[in-house]
């Protein structure tokens, strides 16, 4: 398939070899997983390395490279080695953005045709050299991946975000309530609107299925099923809750101060506070305090009540509150009392008085400390953020990838903390609460036990997984994503711990490297059911294997998901485009993908349409005339096929479906009183 995003890309036919040639420059953690990727799409791929690397970090990857070179990738002799001439695209990954660029220029010289991709994070400079060098692009693997833990730390609910032609859109997963609208009355395809679509389905009792459009379009919707779907951030968001009635409101609100004042809440408080680090300190001191006093305060109303019957509560409370707060010759300074008063009775109200006098001065100097800064603490830029108490993301690591990280959360509006082993410039990160200091001793003072997710992205992968562990340990019900290097690593610990996200930098940063080798214009990527999707734009060119296609065979042909489509004529671009749009040289196309449907994509491979559509009958004339209409629409077959059929009932219609089409069609023609049913095609 041959696309390129500025058209400076061409080839015939009659170099078909040159297509599928690829050269990797740099066999580090990232440019083997480059190669494993090209693989994957059937390339032919070679390498370039100025040594032979140490750690083969992709199993059998020497036998998987046609040809590879020890060298320097910026000198031409070495590239004619190479065979730049007969490549189709050169990706240059080495840990020198230096030398990714000088390579990148002595490339064009001797291919001026060939593709660049190149690794880079000189936004300005990358911007620079595409619009002059033509068919390059550059990316750097830490903004790339930033956007896949920042949306995997969202929680179950927000699985991603980004932006096309000035909307959000958002990929969001929901578990259906018995008191939703849509319960047991909505079918599974009517909530695909005009800003929403359906993309994965399971039901109470099954998994995710791991392919776009494996359901019943009829199915209804139950309690407990799981719909995952990406809409218009901005339009009647699936998950809105329905409005509460006031008699509902007042009866919560009692819940939860009924659920608040319980024993078993208040002992977990307690615990949670003792267990806060250094942080909590000064609340403890004051609780303490706090208990003291009160104790004190009841161990004298208990006495006076003992010794003075005929005072009564009232007095006895009031006389032990003048005593705590120091009043003490208030009470027996130069007062005769009709009774003796007891030499035990003065002694506890004395020591009353000093114990008063003592926590309750402590207790004054802690508020007045609280009072001084927070009217202070503007003036001092040291002073970060207060620490969320629930809910919130904590971010263990604070390099290149956590400061992006924060940025797109913050750009989110989710409450984080950010937790790093040496201290960081404030400027950077405005209004974070952070906690500099040993991560492992630290992790406690960010209300962990009550954090929606956990994300540990420190350059030590070690570190990360023994931060993950502790962090699961102290919250085992939020969410952990935890940053790893090695592929193999990777997937030991994803299957060790599966309650965690283990996200490989170098394999997530390959699969884009790669759809980008064969001209893709990645414009995001977010992760669902352990796969990375992709948003990728193509633009339709002649002998495309999109071009000529009904968006129903792409997206069930391919297992994508189209968002986006746009006619070549200038023309606003349509979100969710309908199944039937047909598409042209010089559409506009943006889709969700996986590496594995942008493979099929690269070589042409749709899934074999297995369905039928049997018609019985029309119960009227304009039954007939619509459904031959409906047919030749929903089908793609052309109208004199259609009312062929339509003449001759019953009948079978020739032409293979897919599922899904062939559900919509046999709706469509019930509706319009055209009695049929699908079937799958004998084998």
């Amino acid at each position: 398939m041959l696309r390129s995003s500025d058209n400076t890309y061409q080839a015939s036919s009659s170099c078909q070899s040159k297509l599928d040639r690829f050269l990797v420059c740099g066999l580090g953690s990232l440019g083997q997983h480059c190669v494993a990727a090209l693989k994957e799409y059937g390339a032919s791929v070679s390498a370039i390395d100025q040594v032979e690397p140490k750690n083969w970090e992709v199993t059998n990857l020497q036998n998987l490279l046609e040809n590879f070179l020890i060298g320097d990738c910026r000198q031409t002799s070495v590239l004619e080695q190479a065979h730049i001439d007969k490549c189709r695209t050169v990706l240059l990954v080495t840990n020198d953005e230096r030398a990714n660029i000088e390579a990148a220029f002595a490339a064009r010289l001797l291919n001026p045709q060939v593709r660049l991709v190149v690794r880079s994070d000189k936004e300005n400079l990358n911007k620079l050299l595409s619009q002059n060098l033509g068919n390059f692009i550059a990316f750097e693997p830490d903004q790339l991946t930033a956007s896949a833990f920042a949306f995997a730390a969202l929680g179950n609910e927000n699985l991603g975000y980004f932006n096309l032609e000035g909307q959000k859109l958002r990929v969001g997963k929901y578990e259906i309530k018995a008191d939703d609208l849509w319960c047991h009355k909505r079918q599974l395809h009517q909530l695909n609107t005009s800003f929403r679509r359906i993309l994965y389905y399971a039901n109470n009792s099954s998994q995710m299925p791991p392919n776009y459009g494996d359901w019943e379009l009829e199915t209804k919707l139950q309690p407990g099923d799981t719909i995952v779907y990406i809409e218009i951030a901005n339009m009647l968001p699936l998950a809105q809750k329905p409005a509460i009635k006031f008699q509902t409101k007042k009866r919560l609100f009692w819940q939860e101060i009924i659920r608040t004042i319980s024993w078993s809440n208040i002992k977990q408080k307690i615990i949670q506070l003792w267990h806060t680090g250094e942080q909590g300190q000064i609340t403890r001191v004051a609780f303490i305090c706090g208990i003291t006093v009160f104790i004190l305060w009841g161990s004298g109303i208990i006495f006076y009540n003992q010794y003075y019957p005929n005072i009564g509560f009232v007095e006895a409370f009031y006389t032990t509150a003048v005593l705590l707060l120091g009043g003490y010759g208030d009470v027996y300074g130069g007062v005769e009392f009709e009774k003796p008063i007891p030499a035990l009775l003065r002694l506890f109200s004395l020591g009353l008085t000093l114990a008063g006098t003592a926590f309750v001065g402590v207790l004054y100097a802690l508020l007045t400390e609280k009072l001084l800064s927070s009217r202070f603490g503007f003036f001092f830029t040291s002073h970060y953020s207060a620490i969320p108490q629930q809910d919130h993301v904590v971010l263990i690591g604070l390099n290149k990838v956590g400061l992006q990280i924060i940025t797109l959360l913050q750009q989110l509006q989710e409450p984080l903390v950010g937790i790093n082993s040496t201290p960081i410039e404030h400027n950077s990160i405005p209004k974070l609460p952070l906690i500099i200091g040993n991560l492992v001793n630290n992790i406690t003072n960010a209300n962990i036990s009550c954090a929606k997710s956990v994300v540990v992205v420190t350059d030590d992968e070690m570190e990360n997984l023994e931060i993950g562990l502790m962090a699961h340990s102290l919250s085992p019900n939020s969410n952990l994503i935890i940053r790893t290097y090695n592929r193999n690593f990777s997937d030991r610990v994803a299957q060790l711990f599966p309650y965690a996200q283990v996200l490989c930098t170098s394999a997530l940063s390959a699969e884009v490297f790669a759809a980008a080798a064969f001209g893709e214009n990645i414009l995001g990527l977010f992760h669902l059911n352990n796969q990375t999707i992709q948003v990728v734009e193509y633009m339709i060119e002649s002998g495309d294997t999109l071009n000529g296609l009904m968006l129903t065979d792409i997206a069930y042909g391919y297992g994508v998901v189209p968002i986006l489509h746009q006619k070549s004529s200038p023309s606003s671009a349509k979100f969710m485009p309908v199944d039937e749009t047909k598409l042209a040289v010089g559409d506009r196309i943006v889709v969700l993908a996986t590496s594995t449907s942008l493979q099929r994509i690269e070589r042409g491979e749709l899934t074999p349409r297995n369905w039928q559509v049997q018609i019985e009958r029309a119960l009227s004339q304009d039954a007939i005339f619509d459904g031959a209409n409906e047919i030749s629409i929903i089908a793609g077959c052309s109208i004199s096929t259609a009312r062929e059929l339509m003449k001759t009932l019953p009948g079978r219609l020739p032409q293979a479906l897919y599922k899904q089409q062939a559900q919509r069609l046999v709706l469509r023609l019930n509706k319009l009183r055209v009695l049929a049913h699908w079937l799958p095609i004998d084998n």
